[in-house]
């Protein structure tokens, strides 16, 4: 008997819900993604904040097409000098403050956790970290630890030692960083939670804490960077710089990348006692890098923060209805809040079914996200969300 691609997805893919949804999906262009009955769909959340630029975008081809011909995997990272790697190096940290100076690329946002995490209890020679209730920043072993919720954590563990999660916009609470703290890991705005935003003078006093004590300050922008919450990177609204910057999700046009960011001062405590403190086989790859170069060349040609700024501007005035409890907006990233799970969920049932892809959060599963591409225009837009607003 002859299997569709539904049942050898479903009989040889390794399941992670009980009930997926299983869109068979056969090409994607901009926007929208089309499946195998030709249906057509709007992509509302960019494959959870990847294709910042839409899908398949031209540029990024192109330039995965002549890396690709040119050469791929030749070494372990680090080993040999190997030029998308150290162009894509230099146009981010010219993009950043002076002491986000050198680039440490993996292939993802939890290994650019992992890799900070490490880095940072090496530089420091402490172990304590801490960081937020409602907080996510990956699901491999250290990034689960200081994830802030145990509904996704009880069944892993034991998990790190000398972890501390304290309460997000608490300043209280702030106390709880001390000399034996070796960083603080913290996203500016938490997606997972359904986008809750740091307050300014909260992520003031958290910079001002951990330079009392000399711990180092991790800003996780795995999900808000390149562009998506109406700056290149979120922490710029706040005035406040990161010893360490994690990136990945928008980073790569598609392709799988991410990195963490920090002055060469940090990073270079990787490259002794022992040699070869951090390592991967992948990260840096050079196909990888060379879209992520024209992913980033595009972001700032086409001033899409701007667009981002834009975007929240038509949702605000586009998605309206009494059952909308909250409409939680940053850029181009917004979690649309229901009293209910059951409402929620109806509703992105509805969406889907209409031709709309959107999602809950991990976090809070009363929240609808929106994440569109910034390339979206503001007619697709407008059609959109009044899709949603029937959704609902």
């Amino acid at each position: 008997m002859h299997l569709s691609q539904k049942q050898l997805f479903l009989q040889y893919i390794a399941q992670t819900s009980p009930a997926p949804l299983a869109l068979e999906i056969v090409s994607a262009k901009g926007i929208y993604l089309n499946d195998i009955s030709d249906k057509q769909y709007i992509d509302l959340i960019s494959g959870i904040s990847v294709s910042n630029i839409g899908h398949c975008h031209p540029e990024v081809v192109d330039a995965i097409k002549k890396q690709a011909e040119t050469y791929m995997h030749l070494m372990v990272y680090g080993e040999y000098v190997q030029s998308p790697q150290v162009l894509l190096a230099k146009a981010l940290t010219d993009l950043l403050p002076a002491n986000l100076n050198s680039v440490y690329f993996v292939n993802s946002g939890t290994e650019a956790t992992e890799g900070a995490l490490k880095l940072a209890k090496r530089f420091t020679d402490r172990s304590e970290i801490i960081s937020f209730k409602n907080g996510y920043h990956g699901s491999t072993h250290g990034a689960l630890s200081v994830m802030g919720n145990e509904d996704f954590k009880t069944s892993f563990r034991p998990l790190l030692p000398d972890v501390r999660i304290i309460e997000f916009n608490k300043e209280e609470d702030l106390q709880s960083i001390t000399t034996k703290t070796a960083c603080v890991i913290i996203e500016p705005i938490q997606g997972e939670a359904g986008i809750i935003a740091a307050k300014q003078s909260f992520l003031q006093k958290l910079r001002a804490r951990c330079n009392e004590t000399q711990a180092l300050l991790i800003f996780d922008e795995i999900q808000t960077g390149f562009g998506r919450t109406g700056t290149l990177f979120a922490f710029e609204q706040y005035k406040v710089i990161p010893d360490i910057l994690l990136l990945a999700k928008g980073m790569g046009g598609g392709m799988p990348i991410g990195a963490f960011i920090a002055s060469k001062e940090i990073m270079n405590s990787l490259s002794h006692n022992p040699v070869l403190g951090h390592i991967t086989t992948f990260g840096g790859h050079p196909v990888c890098c060379a879209a992520a170069l024209a992913n980033l060349n595009v972001i700032v040609k086409d001033n899409l923060p701007q667009r981002a700024k834009e975007i929240e501007r038509i949702i605000k005035e586009t998605i309206k209805h009494p059952k909308i409890k909250e409409l939680r907006i940053n850029g181009a990233l917004a979690a649309i809040n229901f009293d209910n799970e059951a409402t929620n969920m109806q509703a992105i049932s509805k969406c889907i079914e209409a031709g709309i892809i959107t999602d809950w959060f991990l976090f809070n599963t009363k929240s609808m996200r929106i994440a569109p591409p910034l390339i979206i225009t503001d007619e697709e837009l407008v059609r959109a969300c009044t899709i949603i607003t029937a959704s609902i």
